[in-house]
């Protein structure tokens, strides 16, 4: 199993157990604004290596919540 289908699996199993709640699952405001500063750091050519790592992470968060809500509207489509 690689990290892909990993993530697809736990999302998966997270979105059955309350998909309802899954789906009304949103980032908190303040991780949006991180998310936004770390970009304009990149863009901007400043961005340090911490920040790159953190960066990644919260864009690999937010890929896995969009994962567990797509599974959870399936759930709830059928």
């Amino acid at each position: 199993m690689n990290v892909s289908e990993a993530f697809g699996e736990v999302a998966g199993l997270i979105a059955e157990m309350a998909p309802e709640k899954v789906v009304a699952l949103k980032a908190p405001p303040q991780m949006s604004e991180r998310v936004e500063e770390l970009v304009a750091h990149k863009k901007a050519g400043n961005i340090t290596t911490e920040e790159t790592v953190e960066l990644e992470r919260l864009l690999a968060l937010d890929l896995f919540i969009g994962l567990t809500k797509a599974r959870a509207r399936i759930i709830l489509a059928s």
